[in-house]
């Protein structure tokens, strides 16, 4: 019964979070249109409100990141040695997964920091 309460509260979390990504959805949309009034007009005010509404966006997705990287780590912890061999390593790939997705976050929003340029065309998958 707890496995199925566990996974229920998860489902809440993860719709909450959907919700969230439309509204990221939502900020990169205005933030491309942001970029173009930079490019074509040279406008260096909606290039630093890109700059801040960038970095906003990936704050929110690594925090959304970290989420999903702790809960990955909790389900890796509550293995048992007598799980299958499957589940055991599915569990862990998607571990590996969420790290990964993370430390791409970190790695974005880095890039986005030192870019005052905007060289570098970055877009979260």
């Amino acid at each position: 019964m707890d496995d199925l309460a566990e996974r229920l509260r998860q489902l809440k979390n993860e719709d909450f979070i959907w919700l969230i990504y439309i509204g990221i959805i939502v900020l990169s949309w205005i933030a491309n249109s942001l970029e173009r009034k930079y490019f074509i007009f040279n406008d260096l005010n909606s290039k630093e409100k890109y700059r801040n509404l960038m970095i906003f966006i990936f704050v929110i997705l690594i925090i959304i990141y970290l989420y999903f990287l702790n809960d990955s780590f909790n389900d890796v912890k509550k293995l048992k040695p007598f799980d299958p061999e499957n589940k055991k390593n599915l569990t862990f790939l998607s571990f590996i997964g969420s790290l990964f997705v993370t430390i791409s976050g970190f790695i974005f929003l880095y890039i986005i920091i030192k870019d005052e340029q905007i060289d570098v065309e970055i877009a979260f998958n």
